[in-house]
C-alpha cells in the first residue's frame, strides 16, 4: 500500500507498507525523493515517528543531493548513447579480467541505463551494470564490479560478504563505499 504525505519540514514523503519489508527504512534518493518503507504489520503512526526521529538526517541528505545536482549538468540522450558504447566495450572485459584474477565465475554481463543503482547480481549470477559507471573514476568502477562479483558467492550483504569485498579491495571497502556515495547521476 502506497500513499504520500507532505511533512512540514521534509516535504513530500512516499509511504510504502509492504509484506516484503522486514523493518522500517528511510531512503533519500539523489532526485530528492523521500521514501518511508515499513512492514504492513507496523502501524503508520509508528513509521511516522521513525521519520520524525530521522528528520534532520533527511533534511541534510536532501540538501547534499540538491548541491550535487546543481554542480552536475544533465546527461543528454547523445551523451547517454556514447556512455552505452563505452560501457559495452569496457565493462564486460573488465568484469572478466577481475573475475579471472579473483577466481570467481559469473553468468553474463548486461549493461543498462539504471539510475538508482550502479550494479546488481541475480541468483543465477548474472551481473547487470549501469552504463553511468563510465562517469566514475576507474577505481570505483572496479569496486562496483568486485562488489557484484562477491554476490556470486554471497547473495546478501552479510558479514561474510563484506569481509570478502573488504579483502578484495585491500581493506578499503568502507572508504570506497563512502566515496561512491558522493556520486549521483543527473538525468
Amino acid at each position: 500500500m502506497k500513499s504520500t504525505i507532505v511533512h512540514p519540514e521534509v516535504g513530500e514523503v512516499t509511504l510504502s507498507a509492504t509484506r516484503r519489508s522486514r523493518r522500517i527504512s528511510l531512503t533519500v534518493r539523489p532526485s530528492g525523493e523521500v521514501r518511508l518503507s515499513y512492514p504492513i504489520a507496523i502501524p503508520t503512526k509508528k513509521a511516522l515517528e521513525f521519520l520524525e526521529q530521522k528528520r534532520e538526517w533527511v533534511i541534510r541528505s536532501k540538501a547534499r543531493y540538491a548541491t550535487q545536482r546543481a554542480d552536475t549538468p544533465p546527461i543528454s540522450a547523445e551523451r547517454r548513447e556514447e556512455l552505452r558504447a563505452e560501457a559495452k566495450a569496457y565493462l564486460p572485459a573488465r568484469v572478466a579480467e577481475i573475475a579471472n584474477a579473483c577466481g570467481l565465475s559469473y553468468g553474463r554481463v548486461t549493461i543498462r541505463a539504471t539510475r538508482s543503482k550502479w550494479g546488481s547480481c541475480t541468483w543465477q549470477n548474472n551481473i547487470s551494470l549501469s552504463l553511468y559507471l563510465m562517469l566514475l573514476p576507474r577505481h570505483l568502477i572496479d569496486y562496483v564490479i568486485i562488489h557484484e562479483l562477491c554476490h556470486t558467492r554471497h547473495h546478501n550483504h552479510s558479514e561474510a560478504f563484506h569481509a570478502m569485498v573488504n579483502s578484495m579491495v585491500g581493506g578499503r571497502e568502507r572508504e570506497l563505499r563512502d566515496e561512491l556515495r558522493r556520486y549521483t547521476i543527473n538525468i
